[in-house]
């Protein structure tokens, strides 16, 4: 690789390389993006075409608002002679094709994540952890489907010695073409739950597909499973099917490589005794719950298969803490007092939904403030929609949930399922529960606010945070 090419992510010589275009000579990025609202100055930018829109239409404004070149298969009507262009036969390709030459060019340990449920958790926490030691790279948000993992991979530096990548689906065989582009040397898969089961006959098939990505686990790879899970010995087989020799469990089984022996947990987080991989340690954990212990040690066995310091990323755990949609905690003034909002409105399924109200469980409202549950419709479970909602019922007693709030269809058979003294309201939409939500809010009260992307509860959690501070 030429000297300039080792300074930029991409160079006019390397990406023409990479996917066989031809085009605009002498230009050097630092990013890569296909949404021209994204575009900052020095990106690449790659017009796609997605079921609603055409990034070709869009081109114009993506060189106005500083990409160095625009990645067509045809020259838009609008764009003179001029414009800095790498046309190629497929910008879909094109896009795979540059995951695959930054995937190719690094000498990078890459982790790939999947599972039912804490996907992007488990790898934020790998980002946060391995940063602080090598530079490293993550998927940002949750860019991990057909598009969101090459461009992912798209915007990995040659010089990355740490890449960690989502990989995730909601239909048979949507993995395996992710992985093999991906080529993990360490495969995690956090859980197997009932989620997508609209999409599924059973859970076992869901473990299958997770399975896949075993498929593009480079030789000498290591799996990291749930050995407290009730999928992991299919799990274990699919993955010696597939030629995987090291597999590593992790939880409090008596036989899990990486395990919990003591946890200590409060409203903060927890204090955790661990194994991992043969060498005990202590750590606190900046995130309550006990679904981010289980990631924990997800991410230190596979901090330890990468060869990465697990001490100091045990360490660096004590300040982790809740993301944006996933638990990231607010703390909101009202004359009289403050109250909490917990913002769990990214995503939700039956296992996150309890994990979520589980946490709300754990806190302790100030003065006569209340546990308030505010929740969204969980989407993609077929025919068992109406009962995993209704189950959710046995969880907001169990942890002493004060108040409940629900938004959508399916929510209802939850809602029936309430006494009268926990109903807060409810309502089709977010949009029409929104109101009674923030009249009822009031100093002490902590608030989790949690449904599937599809149910918009963000604008409540907005909204909350918006309440005027009067005092």
């Amino acid at each position: 690789m030429n000297p300039s090419a080792e300074t930029h992510l991409w160079t006019s010589e390397t990406a023409i390389a990479a996917t066989r275009g031809c085009g605009a000579p002498d230009w050097r990025a630092d990013g890569v993006t296909i949404d021209s609202r994204d575009v900052i100055s020095g990106d690449l930018f790659i017009a796609i075409k997605g079921p609603r829109f055409d990034g070709h239409q869009f081109t114009a404004d993506a060189l106005a608002a500083g990409a160095v070149c625009a990645v067509v298969d045809h020259r838009p009507g609008a764009l003179g002679a001029e414009a800095p262009l790498l046309e190629v036969n497929d910008t879909m390709t094109a896009l795979e094709d540059l995951g695959r030459a930054a995937r190719a060019r690094t000498a990078a340990k890459v982790i790939a994540v999947t599972g039912s449920v804490g996907k992007t958790g488990t790898k934020e926490a790998l980002r946060f952890v391995l940063e602080d030691q090598a530079p490293s790279m993550a998927s940002r948000g949750s860019f991990n489907n057909h598009w969101g993992v090459p461009l992912s991979l798209s915007r990995m530096p040659a010089d990355t010695a740490f890449g960690v990548f989502e990989i995730g689906m909601n239909h048979p065989g949507e993995i395996t073409p992710l992985t093999k582009m991906v080529r993990p040397d360490v495969a995690i898969i956090t859980n197997v739950e009932n989620v997508h089961s609209a999409y599924f006959d059973s859970i076992e098939a869901i473990a299958d597909a997770k399975a896949e990505i075993f498929a593009g686990l480079n030789d000498g790879g290591v799996a990291i499973l749930n050995r407290d899970n009730d999928q992991y010995d299919r799990l274990k087989v699919a993955a010696g099917r597939a030629g995987v020799k090291s597999i590593v469990g992790f939880g409090v089984h008596p036989q899990a490589q990486a395990r919990a022996i003591d946890i200590r947990a409060d409203s903060e987080g927890s204090d955790i005794n661990a194994v991992i991989c043969g060498h005990e340690i202590h750590y606190r954990l900046g995130q309550p719950g006990r679904h981010w212990v289980m990631n924990s040690l997800a991410v230190l066995a596979a901090v330890d298969a990468v060869g990465g310091d697990v001490g100091r990323a045990a360490a660096e755990l004590a300040g982790m803490h809740g993301l944006k949609g996933r638990g990231q905690r607010h703390t909101v003034t009202l004359p009289g007092g403050d109250f909490v909002v917990i913002d769990e409105s990214y995503n939700a399924s039956p296992a996150s939904m309890r994990a979520a109200l589980e946490v709300l469980g754990q806190m302790q409202p100030a003065g006569k403030g209340r546990r308030i549950a505010v929740l969204g419709d969980m989407l993609e479970l077929g025919e068992q929609s109406g009962a995993r909602h209704a189950e959710l019922a046995k969880t907001l007693i169990a942890e002493k949930i004060d108040l409940v709030f629900t938004a959508g269809k399916y929510m209802d058979a939850l809602w029936s399922d309430l006494s009268e003294s926990m109903r807060g309201g409810c309502a089709p939409t977010s949009e029409g529960v929104l109101a009674q939500v923030t009249g009822a809010v009031r100093p002490g009260d902590v608030i989790v606010v949690k449904g599937s992307a599809r149910s918009n509860t963000g604008p409540i959690v907005e909204a909350l945070l918006a309440l005027p501070d009067k005092g």
